[in-house]
């Protein structure tokens, strides 16, 4: 099928200080002008920006493209993902006023459909703030999403979709520059908001092409979160974890250093390889997974090496 080359999950700086407190406050270090020339060279035709529980930065977005002839076919669209009260991320698109955090899912939901938005489960069975069954209750639902470097919860979102006969998208949950447009959908539409979300809505919609995170990038973001976040870290461990605070810092330090280090590198697949297991058995073994939301390291690390 023909049709507009769409992102429909990125990010930019106007997510920082957007996520509430259990999170980082530093979510993206992405600015606008970063934003546009890589639509520009990826052949976007549109995007949606997605900032966690704002608008804000989407006419930032539009008035640097009106200010630079070079950025005029690319439509910019609003959207945003929302944080429900139970830590649950949701994703709306085509709003015309932003939707406050913390609200239940089903008054969330009814704001969306109240706007004349559309609704998306991102990162639907990931392993802490995914709809999961839930998604069911949204239009449309992410199949594929390139942080999910488990696969297991892009395998598990898949197989719901199949099975409930739901409409199926990619995102790319672009948080570095380099993943806008690593997952393309074509939508078969004019360019225009509201031909784009009919379509949508209508199933005339396929995704293009998919790709994960790399390592590199993985790395590229926590560097960012961790540079600018660090105070907040720490005093998180000392809060929650203080026999881990000391640890924490020597990390920190260490990470900030060197970044480039083969010892992250290697860290990082060891993670990987971990959180795949976890994923393997919550998503496909019936494991509880309320124990993730919960953040309980104590519940974790017995289903991890077990």
């Amino acid at each position: 099928m023909a049709g507009l080359k769409i992102e429909l999950h990125c990010h930019n700086e106007f997510s920082n200080f957007q996520l509430g407190p259990k999170e980082t406050p530093y979510d993206c270090g992405v600015t606008i002008k970063e934003q546009l020339e890589k639509a520009y060279q990826m052949g976007l035709d549109a995007f949606f920006i997605t900032n966690h529980n704002t608008l804000d930065g989407y006419s930032s977005l539009l008035e640097y493209k009106e200010n630079h002839v070079k950025y005029k076919k690319i439509k910019i669209y609003p959207g945003e993902e929302i944080t429900t009260d139970q830590g649950i991320h949701i994703l709306a698109f085509g709003l015309n006023e932003s939707i406050k955090a913390e609200n239940s899912l089903d008054e969330i939901l009814d704001v969306i459909k109240s706007q004349g938005a559309i609704s998306c489960a991102p990162h639907p069975f990931g392993l802490s703030n995914g709809l999961r069954e839930n998604a069911i209750l949204c239009d449309l639902i992410e199949v594929f999403n390139s942080n999910n470097v488990d696969r297991y919860s892009n395998l598990r979102a898949s197989h719901f979709a199949k099975e409930n006969n739901m409409v199926e998208v990619a995102g790319s949950d672009s948080h570095v520059v380099s993943t806008l447009g690593r997952c393309i959908n074509l939508i078969d539409s004019e360019n225009k908001l509201d031909d784009v979300l009919y379509a949508m809505k209508c199933g005339k919609i396929t995704i293009d092409s998919s790709g994960y995170t790399t390592s590199r990038e993985m790395i590229e973001h926590a560097l960012y979160k961790i540079e600018n976040s660090k105070e907040d870290i720490v005093m998180y461990f000392k809060e929650n974890h203080p026999h881990l605070t000391g640890l924490c810092v020597f990390l920190i330090n260490a990470f900030e250093s060197n970044p480039n280090s083969v010892v992250w590198t290697t860290a990082y697949k060891v993670a990987v390889r971990m959180i795949t297991k976890l994923s393997n058995k919550i998503n496909f073994k019936d494991q509880d997974h309320t124990v993730l939301y919960q953040r309980n390291l104590r519940a974790i690390l017995p289903m991890i090496l077990r």
